[in-house]
């Protein structure tokens, strides 16, 4: 399993355009293929810097989607919206406790 976190800064106008975005789009990235969970946070301190964090079953999943026209499409309304470079890890889950 791949855990994928991207960190995305957004100008402070565009805030709500960005959730609406999402809102639109994030069960159609929930239920891509090999996606089992998708979350959004925000900074509880600076309200533009939101986080994506997901689960991919595979790293060649997380591949598949990120060529896929749903991706170009998130992407393509998403990136406009930023006021800083996002930033992206993808790891490897070695511990969960509950």
């Amino acid at each position: 399993m791949i855990v994928r976190i991207v960190k995305m800064g957004f100008q402070e106008d565009k805030i709500d355009e960005f959730l609406n975005h999402f809102n639109t789009n994030k069960n159609n990235i929930r239920d891509f293929e090999g996606c089992e969970f998708l979350e959004l946070y925000r900074d509880k301190n600076e309200q533009h810097i939101f986080f994506t964090y997901s689960y991919w079953q595979s790293e060649n999943h997380l591949s598949t989607y990120r060529s896929s026209d749903l991706f170009k499409l998130v992407w393509s309304k998403t990136k406009p919206l930023f006021s800083q470079k996002p930033e992206a890890w993808s790891v490897e889950k070695l511990e969960s406790l509950k």
